[in-house]
């Protein structure tokens, strides 16, 4: 069991510095649970293009339960039921789903789809519209897609450099929902610099989640020798973690998917360990980390909690309905 330690107080020697909040954010608890209903009452198979979110072990489990992800909609049979990531679609993947008499289930998280609406509000104002974030990106291609004529993508503070408009354009900015805060607000600093007419969108673009979890790893990295992230190759927020905790100050940050990627290597004359996860990482693969660490010296983990997460997002409306109605059909069977 892990204990909460305050903020600012010395490590005990050999701790493990566990961040709290680490792990499933809102977004992704309730995509993966719209992929566990969705089977349970329309039974298998159930598609969902592209991952439901970015992590091996969540996917290959739904897997196991019958889901069948795809890339493309051109995979899923006509007819047939297919749920939407956590990352967003454009509205032409909307409309290709609509004539191939696809039945959806938009398991969008809403802060995505809250820059889906500022995008479509700034292009309707004639906004040209500098989306921060990484090219190719599931997230990015469906904020793009709202407005394509509209949107300049602008993937590091190093790219504004380059960037030239007409005078007199106005010109906004969005943001990917789980950048590097840091960055990102580097990015901004450079662009308003440079176009000193830039709006901002009505609230930041990057989660709270997101910037939860880097402020968390940051407390942990100031003490810790070694930083090991749990999470996937193609999760961007686990990504940065890494990234965030050696500027922070750790000297060695590692990604893991699992324990099997651990190098034992790492722990040599490593006397404090930090821990966190990604937003799509279940907390089963924390707690192997932790086992592991234990039986290598390094027990008794200690939880750093930098800030309270209580939000809870509401099933998609489309799944709701249907589970109503099973439940009104069952009560009356």
């Amino acid at each position: 069991m892990s204990s909460t330690i305050e903020l600012g107080m010395p490590p005990v020697g050999g701790s493990v510095l566990l961040a709290d909040p680490r792990g499933y954010c809102a977004g992704v608890d309730r995509a993966v649970i719209t992929v566990e209903k969705a089977l349970d009452l329309y039974g298998a198979p159930v598609y969902v293009r592209k991952e439901i979110v970015h992590n091996k072990h969540v996917v290959n489990n739904l897997r196991d339960r019958g889901a069948i992800f795809v890339e493309e909609l051109d995979e899923v049979p006509e007819g047939a039921t297919v749920v939407f990531s956590a990352h967003g679609v454009s509205p032409m993947v909307h409309a290709e789903a609509a004539e191939r008499s696809l039945k959806t289930i938009d398991a969008t998280c809403p802060l995505v789809t809250k820059v889906h609406h500022e995008a479509r509000r700034f292009a309707n104002e004639g906004y040209r519209i500098l989306l921060i974030g990484h090219e190719g990106h599931e997230e990015v291609e469906g904020t793009a897609g709202e407005a394509p004529d509209h949107i300049t993508l602008v993937q590091t503070p190093d790219d504004v450099d380059g960037l030239e408009f007409p005078e007199g354009t106005r010109l906004s900015w969005l943001s990917q929902t789980t950048l590097s805060v840091d960055e990102t607000m580097e990015t901004v600093r450079r662009l308003r610099e440079k176009f000193p007419q830039l709006e901002d969108p009505p609230s930041d673009d990057i989660c709270y989640a997101t910037q939860n979890r880097q402020v968390a790893v940051k407390e942990i990295a100031k003490n810790a020798d070694l930083v090991i992230v749990v999470g996937s190759a193609n999760s961007s927020n686990s990504v940065r973690l890494v990234e965030v905790a050696l500027e922070a100050g750790a000297k060695a940050s590692y990604r893991i998917d699992d324990i099997s990627e651990i190098d034992e290597s790492w722990l040599d004359g490593v006397q404090n360990v930090g821990v966190t996860s990604g937003a799509s990482v279940p907390d089963d693969l924390v707690q192997e980390v932790l086992g592991y660490l234990a039986e290598r010296g390094h027990p008794g983990a200690q939880a750093v909690r930098t800030a309270d997460e209580s939000l809870i997002f509401a099933l998609p409306p489309e799944l709701r309905r249907d589970m109503k109605v099973a439940a009104a059909e069952a009560a009356h069977g």
